[in-house]
Protein backbone atom coordinates (compact mmCIF):
# COMPACT_ATOMS: atom_id res chain seq x y z
CA UNK A 1 0.00 0.00 0.00
CA UNK A 2 2.80 2.43 0.87
CA UNK A 3 4.21 2.22 -2.66
CA UNK A 4 1.06 3.95 -3.95
CA UNK A 5 1.28 6.96 -1.59
CA UNK A 6 3.69 9.04 -3.74
CA UNK A 7 1.63 8.32 -6.87
CA UNK A 8 -1.54 9.41 -5.07
CA UNK A 9 0.15 12.69 -4.13
CA UNK A 10 1.19 13.11 -7.77
CA UNK A 11 -2.42 12.57 -8.84
CA UNK A 12 -3.43 15.35 -6.43
CA UNK A 13 -1.01 17.56 -8.37
CA UNK A 14 -2.71 16.54 -11.60
CA UNK A 15 -6.16 17.18 -10.12
CA UNK A 16 -5.10 20.69 -9.08
CA UNK A 17 -3.82 21.23 -12.62
CA UNK A 18 -7.17 20.16 -14.08
CA UNK A 19 -9.07 22.55 -11.80
CA UNK A 20 -6.60 25.34 -12.57
CA UNK A 21 -7.11 24.73 -16.30
CA UNK A 22 -10.86 25.24 -15.94
CA UNK A 23 -10.44 28.50 -14.03
CA UNK A 24 -7.76 29.74 -16.45
CA UNK A 25 -10.06 29.12 -19.42
CA UNK A 26 -12.83 31.00 -17.58
CA UNK A 27 -10.33 33.86 -17.06
CA UNK A 28 -10.33 33.53 -13.26
CA UNK A 29 -6.56 33.70 -13.29
CA UNK A 30 -6.07 34.38 -9.59
CA UNK A 31 -7.99 31.19 -8.70
CA UNK A 32 -6.02 29.25 -11.32
CA UNK A 33 -2.81 30.55 -9.70
CA UNK A 34 -3.92 29.22 -6.30
CA UNK A 35 -4.54 25.74 -7.67
CA UNK A 36 -1.24 25.75 -9.56
CA UNK A 37 0.56 26.68 -6.33
CA UNK A 38 -1.24 23.85 -4.53
CA UNK A 39 -0.32 21.45 -7.32
CA UNK A 40 3.34 22.46 -7.10
CA UNK A 41 3.15 21.85 -3.35
CA UNK A 42 2.02 18.27 -4.04
CA UNK A 43 4.69 17.98 -6.75
CA UNK A 44 7.36 18.84 -4.19
CA UNK A 45 6.14 16.36 -1.60
CA UNK A 46 5.53 13.37 -3.87
CA UNK A 47 9.29 13.12 -4.38
CA UNK A 48 9.94 13.49 -0.67
CA UNK A 49 7.41 10.75 0.05
CA UNK A 50 8.96 8.42 -2.55
CA UNK A 51 12.44 8.90 -1.07
CA UNK A 52 11.23 8.60 2.53
CA UNK A 53 9.32 5.39 1.79
CA UNK A 54 12.02 4.14 -0.61
CA UNK A 55 9.44 3.41 -3.28
CA UNK A 56 10.80 5.39 -6.25
CA UNK A 57 9.72 3.86 -9.56
CA UNK A 58 9.74 4.49 -13.31
CA UNK A 59 5.95 4.69 -13.16
CA UNK A 60 6.20 7.49 -10.61
CA UNK A 61 8.67 9.37 -12.80
CA UNK A 62 6.40 9.22 -15.84
CA UNK A 63 3.29 10.08 -13.82
CA UNK A 64 5.06 13.06 -12.26
CA UNK A 65 5.93 14.49 -15.67
CA UNK A 66 2.41 13.94 -16.99
CA UNK A 67 0.98 15.80 -13.99
CA UNK A 68 3.52 18.61 -14.40
CA UNK A 69 2.58 18.91 -18.07
CA UNK A 70 -0.91 19.98 -17.03
CA UNK A 71 -0.20 21.98 -13.87
CA UNK A 72 3.06 23.60 -14.92
CA UNK A 73 2.82 23.38 -18.71
CA UNK A 74 -0.73 23.75 -19.98
CA UNK A 75 -2.02 26.21 -17.37
CA UNK A 76 0.81 28.79 -17.80
CA UNK A 77 0.20 28.68 -21.56
CA UNK A 78 -3.50 29.41 -21.08
CA UNK A 79 -2.74 32.20 -18.61
CA UNK A 80 -0.29 33.82 -21.03
CA UNK A 81 -2.93 33.46 -23.77
CA UNK A 82 -5.42 35.33 -21.59
CA UNK A 83 -2.90 38.05 -20.72
CA UNK A 84 -2.04 38.52 -24.39
CA UNK A 85 -5.73 38.87 -25.16
CA UNK A 86 -5.87 41.70 -22.62
CA UNK A 87 -2.78 43.29 -24.13
CA UNK A 88 -4.20 43.39 -27.67
CA UNK A 89 -7.89 43.86 -26.84
CA UNK A 90 -7.96 47.66 -26.50
CA UNK A 91 -10.83 48.79 -28.71
CA UNK A 92 -11.97 45.23 -29.27
CA UNK A 93 -14.35 42.90 -27.50
CA UNK A 94 -14.12 39.15 -27.14
CA UNK A 95 -17.27 37.24 -27.97
CA UNK A 96 -18.02 33.62 -28.85
CA UNK A 97 -14.30 32.89 -28.92
CA UNK A 98 -13.60 35.39 -31.72
CA UNK A 99 -12.29 38.94 -31.83
CA UNK A 100 -14.96 41.33 -33.09
CA UNK A 101 -14.78 45.00 -33.90
CA UNK A 102 -17.56 47.49 -33.09
CA UNK A 103 -19.36 46.52 -36.30
CA UNK A 104 -19.38 42.86 -35.42
CA UNK A 105 -16.81 41.88 -38.07
CA UNK A 106 -14.48 39.08 -37.16
CA UNK A 107 -10.87 40.15 -36.76
CA UNK A 108 -8.28 37.39 -36.91
CA UNK A 109 -5.57 37.62 -34.30
CA UNK A 110 -2.91 34.99 -33.70
CA UNK A 111 -0.95 37.01 -31.16
CA UNK A 112 -2.52 35.44 -28.01
CA UNK A 113 -1.64 31.96 -29.24
CA UNK A 114 2.05 32.82 -28.83
CA UNK A 115 1.44 32.11 -25.15
CA UNK A 116 1.27 28.39 -25.92
CA UNK A 117 4.96 28.47 -26.82
CA UNK A 118 5.34 28.05 -23.05
CA UNK A 119 3.27 24.86 -23.15
CA UNK A 120 5.25 23.43 -26.07
CA UNK A 121 8.58 24.26 -24.43
CA UNK A 122 7.38 22.71 -21.16
CA UNK A 123 6.48 19.47 -22.94
CA UNK A 124 9.88 19.33 -24.59
CA UNK A 125 11.65 20.05 -21.31
CA UNK A 126 9.74 17.35 -19.42
CA UNK A 127 10.40 14.79 -22.15
CA UNK A 128 14.13 15.56 -22.01
CA UNK A 129 14.10 15.34 -18.21
CA UNK A 130 12.64 11.84 -18.29
CA UNK A 131 15.51 10.47 -20.37
CA UNK A 132 18.31 12.53 -18.80
CA UNK A 133 19.98 10.68 -15.92
CA UNK A 134 22.20 13.66 -15.01
CA UNK A 135 19.42 15.85 -13.58
CA UNK A 136 19.40 14.44 -10.04
CA UNK A 137 21.11 16.99 -7.78
CA UNK A 138 20.72 19.82 -10.28
CA UNK A 139 18.57 20.81 -13.26
CA UNK A 140 19.45 21.76 -16.80
CA UNK A 141 17.24 24.71 -17.55
CA UNK A 142 14.46 26.24 -15.48
CA UNK A 143 12.16 23.59 -13.93
CA UNK A 144 8.58 23.75 -15.16
CA UNK A 145 7.10 24.47 -11.68
CA UNK A 146 9.40 27.50 -11.27
CA UNK A 147 8.45 28.73 -14.72
CA UNK A 148 4.76 28.23 -13.94
CA UNK A 149 5.07 30.33 -10.79
CA UNK A 150 6.77 33.06 -12.81
CA UNK A 151 3.93 33.21 -15.35
CA UNK A 152 1.13 32.84 -12.79
CA UNK A 153 2.57 35.66 -10.70
CA UNK A 154 1.71 38.19 -13.44
CA UNK A 155 -2.09 38.25 -12.96
CA UNK A 156 -1.60 38.26 -9.19
CA UNK A 157 0.61 41.34 -9.45
CA UNK A 158 -2.00 43.01 -11.67
CA UNK A 159 -4.91 42.19 -9.35
CA UNK A 160 -3.33 42.74 -5.95
CA UNK A 161 -0.27 45.00 -6.20
CA UNK A 162 -2.22 47.98 -7.57
CA UNK A 163 0.79 49.55 -9.27
CA UNK A 164 -0.10 51.31 -12.52
CA UNK A 165 3.48 51.24 -13.81
CA UNK A 166 3.83 47.49 -13.21
CA UNK A 167 0.43 46.84 -14.77
CA UNK A 168 1.36 48.84 -17.86
CA UNK A 169 4.57 46.84 -18.26
CA UNK A 170 2.91 43.47 -17.69
CA UNK A 171 0.08 44.18 -20.10
CA UNK A 172 2.41 45.39 -22.82
CA UNK A 173 2.09 43.05 -25.79
CA UNK A 174 5.80 43.05 -26.55
CA UNK A 175 6.73 42.37 -22.93
CA UNK A 176 4.45 39.32 -22.85
CA UNK A 177 5.70 38.02 -26.19
CA UNK A 178 9.30 38.51 -25.08
CA UNK A 179 8.62 36.78 -21.75
CA UNK A 180 6.98 33.83 -23.53
CA UNK A 181 10.04 33.37 -25.74
CA UNK A 182 12.43 33.88 -22.82
CA UNK A 183 10.46 31.34 -20.82
CA UNK A 184 10.74 28.77 -23.62
CA UNK A 185 14.49 29.39 -23.81
CA UNK A 186 15.09 29.12 -20.06
CA UNK A 187 13.13 25.88 -19.86
CA UNK A 188 15.39 24.15 -22.40
CA UNK A 189 18.77 25.84 -22.11
CA UNK A 190 21.80 24.03 -20.64
CA UNK A 191 21.99 26.35 -17.64
CA UNK A 192 22.76 24.33 -14.49
CA UNK A 193 20.37 25.17 -11.64
CA UNK A 194 20.45 23.63 -8.17
CA UNK A 195 17.53 21.39 -7.17
CA UNK A 196 15.43 22.00 -4.07
CA UNK A 197 15.55 18.32 -3.21
CA UNK A 198 16.47 17.52 0.40
CA UNK A 199 18.18 14.16 0.86
CA UNK A 200 18.30 14.96 4.60
CA UNK A 201 17.47 17.92 6.83
CA UNK A 202 21.05 18.79 7.88
CA UNK A 203 22.15 22.38 7.30
CA UNK A 204 25.64 21.44 6.09
CA UNK A 205 24.37 19.43 3.13
CA UNK A 206 21.57 21.86 2.32
CA UNK A 207 23.01 25.28 3.19
CA UNK A 208 22.25 26.79 -0.22
CA UNK A 209 18.69 25.47 -0.15
CA UNK A 210 17.99 26.83 3.35
CA UNK A 211 19.48 30.22 2.48
CA UNK A 212 17.42 30.34 -0.70
CA UNK A 213 14.22 29.53 1.21
CA UNK A 214 14.91 32.13 3.90
CA UNK A 215 15.66 34.88 1.37
CA UNK A 216 12.57 33.88 -0.62
CA UNK A 217 10.38 34.21 2.48
CA UNK A 218 11.83 37.66 3.21
CA UNK A 219 11.13 38.76 -0.37
CA UNK A 220 7.55 37.47 -0.20
CA UNK A 221 6.90 39.31 3.07
CA UNK A 222 8.34 42.58 1.77
CA UNK A 223 7.33 42.51 -1.90
CA UNK A 224 4.21 40.31 -1.95
CA UNK A 225 3.49 38.78 -5.37
CA UNK A 226 6.16 40.85 -7.10
CA UNK A 227 8.59 38.78 -5.06
CA UNK A 228 7.95 35.72 -7.27
CA UNK A 229 9.77 37.04 -10.39
CA UNK A 230 12.51 38.33 -8.08
CA UNK A 231 12.86 34.88 -6.49
CA UNK A 232 13.13 33.21 -9.91
CA UNK A 233 15.78 35.76 -10.89
CA UNK A 234 17.64 35.14 -7.62
CA UNK A 235 17.39 31.39 -8.22
CA UNK A 236 19.02 31.70 -11.64
CA UNK A 237 21.74 34.11 -10.48
CA UNK A 238 22.61 32.12 -7.33
CA UNK A 239 22.84 28.92 -9.40
CA UNK A 240 25.23 30.66 -11.82
CA UNK A 241 27.39 31.88 -8.94
CA UNK A 242 27.51 28.44 -7.28
CA UNK A 243 28.28 26.76 -10.61
CA UNK A 244 31.31 29.04 -11.13
CA UNK A 245 32.72 28.18 -7.72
Amino acid sequence: MTKHIPNFITLLNLFCGCVATVFAVLNHLEVAACFVALGIFFDFFDGLAARALNVKSDLGLQLDSLADMVTSGLVPGIVMYQLLILSVSEGWVLASGSFLDSNGLKIGSLVPFIGFVITLASAYRLAKFNIDEDQVSSFKGLPTPANALLILSLPLIIYYQGNDMLNAIILNKWFLIGLSLLSAFLLNCNLSLFALKFKNWGFKDNALRYIFIIISLVLIITMQFFAIPMIILFYVISSLVVDKF
